[in-house]
């Protein structure tokens, strides 16, 4: 017997994109060789104690049982303030949908954006699931390249150009991974006009809406008349460490927050009730977690950025926001998979290549700030000295 074409399709392609460099760096340290992994954005810190405390209360009090499939009141209710306070129409608690992190919430937009067949557009570089998500539902991922030499900014006039017949939506992640790029009012303002006049549905995943770092975040929905045709992506898993736990939302119009509902019904039929109960209370109690979070990595970037300097091999793409810090290897004449690989061969560094997140980062490498600052420092200062030995071979 044979899968279903649908789901054998949802990869697509064929040969190494780079993730090979993170599951060699993997291996490597489950045999026990050391290995400075800077591939995942998953944190060097646990969940805060005391949202963990209110895990383990709630496991020990009444929340074993089934829970409502979009999510407790509470819950949907502090979602929906926290979304509210970027401004635009006020969120209702009937237009939010509590989802097993923000993955699952972004399957669930895709899914109530896009029929069999149509089309979304993926701006390049993307976050490695995206046109894996888009493929899941039946659908075509179309790329739109975004630019090194514009700090990787959305061009309006590319989508517009890129757009096909059967195109519905748009996918788009500000602050950006991997590029730490926040995109500007400007440039969110063309594509919202172009949402209208088109009549597309614009998904907005904005997982690192909090770790921003220089500029501010404006989230699409807060724009006149995009409320009603925005599907906003967001979870707890950045903000508060909760990689593990798995809870994120998506906030969407009403009826299609109906519609969102039944596809949970048919899927996960809704979230732990103890893990949502964890995240109230760190949407409630945990703003000093979040800020600390948020202050390792402006930390840790700002730490990168001196580190590497303004040598010509090795070029720091400076992040307005996230947990990353792009790297331009373009001058060593090495490719970004090579560049990886041989990092890991010969350093013992584990970064990810810039193709594993598309073309347009071709020729850049992705660096996750997420070990302890010294240990950061080495790294970089590695890398650095590395490029210059590929360089003059």
């Amino acid at each position: 017997m044979q899968s279903s074409q649908r789901i054998a399709a949802i990869v697509g392609g064929s040969g190494d994109d780079g993730w090979s460099v993170h599951y060699r760096a993997h291996g490597l340290a489950a045999a026990g060789v050391p290995v400075t992994r800077l591939t995942v954005g998953d944190h060097d810190v646990k969940t805060d104690a005391s949202i963990l405390a209110a895990m383990q209360g709630a496991m020990t009090g009444d929340k074993l049982g089934y829970m409502p499939v979009s999510g407790i009141d509470p819950l949907k209710a502090a979602i929906a303030a926290r979304v509210t306070a970027q401004g635009g129409p006020p969120v209702s608690t009937e237009e939010v949908v509590v989802t097993p992190g923000g993955q699952a919430a972004l399957y669930c937009a895709a899914m109530a954006a896009l029929d069999p067949g149509q089309s979304c557009i993926v701006l390049d570089p993307f976050y490695a699931t995206y046109q894996q998500t888009v493929r899941a539902v039946s659908a075509r991922p179309i790329t739109v390249e975004t630019r090194a030499e514009d700090g990787f900014q959305p061009d309006p006039d590319a989508i517009a150009a890129a757009l096909a017949p059967d195109t519905r939506a748009i996918l788009i992640n500000t602050p950006n991974n991997p590029t730490g790029c926040v995109y500007t009012r400007e440039r969110l303002e063309g594509i919202a006009a172009l949402c209208q006049a088109r009549d597309l549905w614009l998904i907005s995943d904005e997982v690192y809406d909090r770790q921003i770092h220089h500029g501010a975040h404006l989230s699409p929905r807060v724009l006149p008349g995009m409320a009603e045709r925005t599907m906003v992506v967001n979870s707890l898993s950045k903000s508060h460490a909760m990689t593990g736990s798995r809870i994120g939302w998506l906030v969407l119009p009403p009826r299609s927050a109906e519609h969102v509902v039944d596809l949970a019904i048919a899927m996960t039929y809704g979230i732990p009730g103890f893990i949502q109960e964890a995240g109230l209370y760190a949407l409630t109690h945990g703003g000093e977690i979040e800020d600390g979070i948020r202050a390792r990595y402006r930390r840790r970037r700002d730490q990168a950025l001196q580190v590497l300097g303004s040598g010509n091999l090795v070029r720091a793409v400076p992040p307005a926001g996230g947990m990353y810090v792009m790297l331009d290897i373009r001058a060593t004449g090495l490719t970004g998979i090579a560049f990886a690989e041989a990092l890991l061969e010969q350093e013992r560094i584990a970064v990810m290549p810039g193709e594993s997140f598309g073309a347009a980062a071709a020729g850049h490498v992705r660096v996750a700030l997420t070990v302890p600052d010294e240990e950061l420092a080495d790294a970089l200062g590695r890398i650095v000295q590395f490029a210059g030995v590929v360089k003059a071979a």
